[in-house]
């Protein structure tokens, strides 16, 4: 028999350097997780990719086991990562933080296509040059 899921619970933490402060800590005590064994199992799995932000989707079962997945870092930090900028701009209508290439926002839709809700490379080249715009960089048509 299947175990139960009782809850899903979305983080994006700093790889391989993520700590029980919040929000990890209290989205995982509320449902009895061990805290300590999810840090230590989430760093390693993401150590390598120290610097970025993955997000981890975790399944609570009413057992109180869990199981985890990482996802792909989110458009946005794959963006700033890829202009070199530490964030998006205040008045993203006006001032402008930089400009992404054709070239630049196919590769990022098809480094992230596999976490996104299309499987069209024209979509979800759309979908990058959309958060790139409200983040305030200039997009190539």
């Amino acid at each position: 028999m299947a175990k139960k899921v009782k809850t899903i619970i979305k983080l994006n933490l700093p790889a391989g350097t993520a700590t029980p402060a919040p929000p990890v800590g209290p989205a995982l005590g509320q449902h009895g997780i061990p805290i300590m064994d999810f840090i230590k199992e989430y760093n390693a799995r993401t150590a390598d990719k120290k610097g970025q932000i993955i997000p981890a989707v975790i399944t609570v079962y009413e057992d109180r086991s869990y199981e985890f997945i990482t996802k792909l870092p989110p458009v946005a930090e794959m963006i700033k990562k890829k202009l070199s900028i530490k964030k998006g701009s205040g008045v993203p209508n006006k001032e402008k933080v930089g400009k992404l290439t054709k070239a630049d926002l196919e590769s990022i839709a098809k480094d992230k296509l596999k976490d996104l809700n299309t499987t069209d490379i024209d979509q979800a080249v759309k979908i990058v040059a959309g958060t790139a715009r409200s983040m305030g960089v200039e997009v190539e048509n």
